[in-house]
């Protein structure tokens, strides 16, 4: 009788802690952030770059809390790897939105961007686009977030910068991809503009090959005094390297994807790249906010300096928690985009390490200060008068 009190009475107790308990539980829910990049290939290390970022940033939002619409919400990030495919991408857009109901992918490719676009006002998917290419917003996409400035802001000082300091000669070996396509289509006729002439159009493809000699060579055929390169860092690295290597004393404009100092650790140092201009390292960037992400990331990994893809992309997920909160909702799509200049406004400088300043018209975020380098006598400094507001 006794025991059978007891039993009756642990039952009555957890019955009613149950109770007490579910609602609480109810209150709790995860909310998954999309990922479809290159995580294999010749662009796994650039993918991973883009996805630490990500990671270092929900990291933080959990540790801190995220209340939405009344409730705590857990952030994480579902990645998938496309292998800088296009068609896989939209194959994992859709599986992001419908296996795991993520209201926002980022992807850190044109070619992507663009195969997400086709399906994401459809499937009710915030496509963050980690491309400077301009055309992506001019499309009109409602869903669409351009993390980067546009790559026109940082042509007319590419340009200026090689043409005066090494002659008027240009060779292309820019990457064959969409984004490396689109690049080149603004370079060339501004340099051309300018008084220059393309004497080599090469491009190569940076995702697959793993040896750039023959390619390089070709270039090199034509005699340039400056050479057009940009891709994901290490082949971009590789091809640089191996410029010099076959003789090549002259500068490099280099396209934003790729980062400087990821690109010097593959070319040999930045005395390989002597000459060469491109985008501020967010690890050279002098700014206290730029520095205070870089002694955080630096801790929780093993020493390693951050990428610019880890930063931005580090603040556009606190970008989107916080819309996400300002627009009480973790579901639809169209609200947190509508929120995410608001959003970006009310970021603590601590998780806003560039400075960015809100959304503009066309679905692009903006920047107070876009750094242009420079590599002069083996160091990285910034170029005089390129502190700059990027459109």
């Amino acid at each position: 009788m006794i025991v059978k009190q007891l039993c009756l009475a642990l039952s009555a107790t957890f019955a009613a802690s149950l109770i007490v308990a579910s609602p609480v539980m109810a209150q709790e829910s995860t909310v998954h952030i999309g990922f479809s990049g290159p995580l294999s290939g010749g662009a796994a290390k650039y993918g991973q770059n883009v996805l630490e970022g990500m990671q270092m940033a929900v990291a933080e939002i959990n540790q801190a809390g995220l209340v939405v619409g009344g409730k705590k919400v857990k952030v994480d990030v579902v990645a998938l790897d496309d292998q800088y495919n296009p068609s896989e991408t939209a194959i994992n857009a859709r599986r992001l939105s419908q296996e795991y109901s993520a209201p926002v992918v980022l992807v850190p490719h044109s070619g992507g961007c663009y195969a997400v676009q086709t399906i994401n006002a459809q499937q009710n998917l915030l496509l963050l686009a980690y491309t400077s290419v301009p055309q992506l917003a001019a499309r009109g996409n409602p869903l669409t977030i351009r993390i980067p400035p546009e790559f026109t802001s940082y042509t007319p000082a590419f340009v200026k910068y090689e043409m005066s300091k090494y002659g008027k000669e240009v060779a292309i070996a820019s990457t064959d991809t969409d984004y490396g396509k689109a690049w080149t289509a603004a370079f060339k006729p501004a340099w051309e503009a300018a008084g220059g002439k393309v004497v080599a159009d090469n491009p190569l493809s940076y995702n697959r090959a793993t040896d750039f000699y023959s390619g390089v060579s070709r270039v090199l055929a034509a005699k340039p005094k400056v050479i057009f390169v940009g891709g994901p860092s290490e082949p971009t690295g590789l091809i640089i390297r191996q410029a010099r290597e076959l003789g090549f004393k002259g500068g490099f404009a280099v396209m934003d994807q790729a980062k400087l100092d990821e690109v010097a650790k593959i070319a040999g140092g930045y005395g390989a790249l002597e000459g060469s201009i491109g985008v501020m390292p967010i690890g050279d960037d002098p700014s206290p906010d730029a520095k205070s992400f870089v002694a955080r990331f630096t801790k929780t990994h093993a020493g390693r300096l951050p990428t610019q893809e880890a930063s931005l992309n580090y603040t556009a997920v606190w970008a989107t928690a916080q819309a996400m909160k300002i627009a009480g909702t973790t579901t639809d799509a169209a609200a947190i985009r509508k929120a995410y200049d608001q959003a970006l406004k009310a970021l603590s400088p601590q998780n806003n390490p560039h400075g960015l300043t809100g959304v503009d018209a066309r679905g692009g975020i903006t920047m107070g200060r876009a750094v242009v380098a420079v590599v002069e006598n083996g160091n990285i400094k910034a170029l005089p008068d390129s502190v700059a507001s990027a459109k």
